[in-house]
């Protein structure tokens, strides 16, 4: 099943090198279709203390620091549960921005931090399993079509009191510190993007290094619809593919595909974006202590920007 949903994405990306154009398709350039929300006037020269980012969130990266709230329903190897709320609250604070000559281009510096929280829903108080926190110093880049991150971050999981009380398990000190490099390009209506991450220090001791990491995005141009001054609307689509040395490089496949709308920008400021997404997940936990549990769900979700 891995290999299969592997090979999928894989020859999804091969179909969007070979069907997109090499520039860009004509209407909104990639920095104002893809969600670095950076207001016109912020667009040139030198800004301290910036509103958005040169490089566009991973949209099926279910680590990615964003906020969302979903109902997610699957299986697991460890007592995760079956009926889980999967809740998200991540910002970016951007410290400084140097701007290209093309609006959108730029080098950016900030600080970012997220929780990631399940909560299950068989439960009568609905107990807190895990809560993994992040905290990150990011450098961004972009060029055109091309965009990059580069950051150093943080992450510590922990289980919830009344989850470790009735199921019994014996509680890890799960973190780690990573550096991180992801490349990314856009193709007309397509984004494929690919990196990894190295392990500087981590708990337990004995994992292993090395994270490799890619995707592809699709997002329509344009839009889709457009309900008058109140928002606009267009399908959006991602997978997103993890693969682990730690488990012998197993593969973790990540899904989303819904609608996202945009709220048109007002008097200079970045337009405020949310989304509804269906999601699917195949392999190892992206939960924390039960990173080496395999792990597999379906469910929907509503994203949004703070």
């Amino acid at each position: 099943m891995r290999q299969i949903a592997l090979r999928t994405c894989l020859t999804l990306v091969a179909v969007a090198l070979a069907c997109c154009p090499a520039r860009a398709a004509e209407g909104e350039a990639p920095h104002q279709y893809c969600n670095t929300n950076i207001p016109p006037d912020e667009a040139t020269g030198f800004v301290p203390l910036p509103e958005g980012d040169v490089f566009c969130p991973l949209l099926a990266d279910p680590k990615d620091p964003h906020s969302f709230i979903s109902y997610v329903r699957g299986t697991s190897t460890s007592p995760l549960g079956t009926d889980l709320l999967s809740v998200g609250i991540g910002d970016q604070f951007g410290i400084g921005r140097w701007n290209g000559y093309h609006a959108g281009d730029g080098f950016q510096i900030g600080l970012e931090g997220a929780v990631f929280a399940q909560f299950d829903l068989n439960t009568q108080s609905y107990d807190l399993i895990n809560a993994d926190y992040t905290v990150g110093f990011p450098m961004t880049y972009r060029f055109g079509a091309f965009s990059g991150r580069a950051r150093v971050y943080h992450q510590s999981s922990h289980l919830g009191d009344e989850f470790v009380l009735r199921s019994r398990i014996p509680r890890e000190n799960f973190s780690f510190e990573a550096a991180e490099v992801i490349l990314s390009f856009d193709l007309g209506p397509a984004r494929v993007y690919a990196g990894g991450e190295y392990l500087i220090h981590e708990l337990p001791q004995d994992l292993e290094d090395w994270v490799l990491h890619g995707g592809l995005e699709l997002r329509q141009r344009n839009g889709a619809l457009r309900l008058g001054n109140v928002a606009s609307a267009r399908f959006i689509a991602a997978g997103d593919v993890k693969s682990v040395q730690d488990l012998d490089w197993e593969v973790a496949v990540s899904g989303v595909a819904g609608i996202e709308f945009s709220r048109p920008r007002e008097s200079g400021h970045a337009a405020r974006v949310w989304s509804l997404l269906g999601h699917y997940y195949y392999g190892p936990s992206p939960y924390g202590q039960f990173f080496r549990s395999d792990v597999s769900y379906y469910g929907i979700g509503l994203h949004f920007s703070l």
